[in-house]
């Protein structure tokens, strides 16, 4: 059995309406009709000789179609390889462009949608799901949390904390962190939100990298969360900053949760060598696919470090293939469950249309594990979607 075709479908959803930013990200004024412009995914599908087919997805917050052309190019290295042999695969691709510095970025994304798109079709070959690729079903029923109560006006905020709360979570996630410079009022927020939903309540703070520039000040800001019972602080300052983040961990009781924006084991070997992480948070889609969150989870707990996926912005695919992760890895702390777009007018349909059953059954603080009859990812792609909002 060989790899046939691969094919990619760079999408790409524009808002209608301009939205500020919803979240934190450094000169967000200057930046947000550009990253929150619209919603992008780049879907990769691998075909074997005899007709199995696989999905994957490429995380990307700009120009899927780079991520396109990047895969197009590559696209040999795959083609007449073993589909049960995706490691082997991958060590290829990387090889390509890593001493020419493409260890990060784009490169490695591409690198991601192609070998999720080769595990998904070694499960199916083998007719299991693809947890089972991972370490086997560890879990029924996976604790999760919901993401996110966004940078929205207070009325609206609490509103959100309490429909959440009437959905039945018991975890949720506060962004805070646009202005460094306005963090008490922040924090006056953090408090109004505990309030709100009162003590019994986990909640954890993402900055998204808001105190980029001053790992002091995200110091100060973590202390007046300690002391609102945050149960931890995601993302504060830039994730170049590695012994930033040490120093934190070191003079912070709150655990330090970062991740989402790293790549490959050996960023994460770092991470954890220089105890500069207390969750460890990567995403599948761009970190390098599946081949390399296996070694990270290893690496994890092997530290004894808790797994929290990161499930970020990307379409229902990446969140399906997350869930099989969250299954298998003894470690795991927790799930994110996306329950809110970038714009509270136009729905991502990336995320609530691309699949034809939903990927996530919720109730009562907890996600159903993927079926065990349901071999692969265990997904149905929406074809009309791929068509509908291709870029090229």
């Amino acid at each position: 059995m060989k790899v046939a075709k691969v094919e990619v479908f760079p999408l790409y959803v524009p808002l209608e309406k301009p939205v500020d930013a919803p979240i934190s990200v450094p000169h967000a004024e200057e930046i947000q009709h550009i990253v929150f412009g619209g919603y992008r995914a780049t879907i990769v599908r691998v075909t074997s000789d005899d007709g199995v087919v696989g999905y994957g997805e490429c995380m990307t917050r700009l120009a899927p179609a780079a991520l396109k052309k990047i895969i197009e190019e590559i696209t040999p290295l795959v083609i007449g390889t073993n589909p049960l042999q995706p490691e082997a695969t991958w060590e290829v691709l990387y090889a390509t462009m890593m001493n020419r510095g493409h260890n990060r970025g784009f490169y490695i994304e591409a690198i991601s949608g192609i070998d999720i798109a080769l595990w998904d079709l070694r499960a199916k070959i083998y007719g299991q799901p693809l947890y089972m690729f991972l370490g086997g079903r560890q879990r029924d029923l996976i604790p999760s949390y919901a993401s996110s109560l966004r940078m929205r006006e207070k009325s609206v905020v609490l509103e959100t904390a309490r429909n959440f709360l009437a959905q039945g979570f018991k975890a949720m996630k506060i962004k805070l962190g646009k202005h460094p410079d306005q963090y008490m009022a922040d924090l006056r927020l953090v408090e109004d939100i505990r309030k709100e939903v009162g003590d019994d309540v986990i909640l954890t703070v993402d900055a998204n990298c808001g105190y980029h520039e001053d790992y002091k000040l995200a110091l100060r800001v973590g202390r007046g969360l300690e002391a609102n019972g945050i149960y931890w602080f995601e993302e504060p300052i830039s994730p170049d900053n590695l012994y930033g983040y040490k120093y934190l961990c070191d003079h912070l009781d709150m655990a330090i949760a970062w991740g989402e924006s790293s790549f490959t084991r050996y960023d994460f070997a770092n991470m954890f060598t220089e105890h500069a992480v207390d969750i460890v948070q990567p995403n599948p889609c761009r970190v390098g696919g599946l081949t390399e969150i296996s070694k990270i989870a290893g690496m994890s707990q092997a530290m004894h470090i808790p797994y929290a996926p990161h499930t970020g912005s990307c379409s229902a695919i990446c969140l399906a293939v997350s869930l099989h992760i969250a299954t298998a890895l003894p470690n795991l702390l927790t799930f994110e469950v996306m329950r809110s777009d970038w714009s509270k007018e136009q729905r991502n349909p990336l995320r609530h249309d691309i699949l034809l059953e939903p990927y996530d059954n919720f109730e009562n603080g907890f996600l159903r594990a993927p079926a065990p009859d349901k071999p692969g990812i265990g997904i149905d792609i929406n074809e009309e979607i791929l068509t509908r909002y291709s870029v090229c």
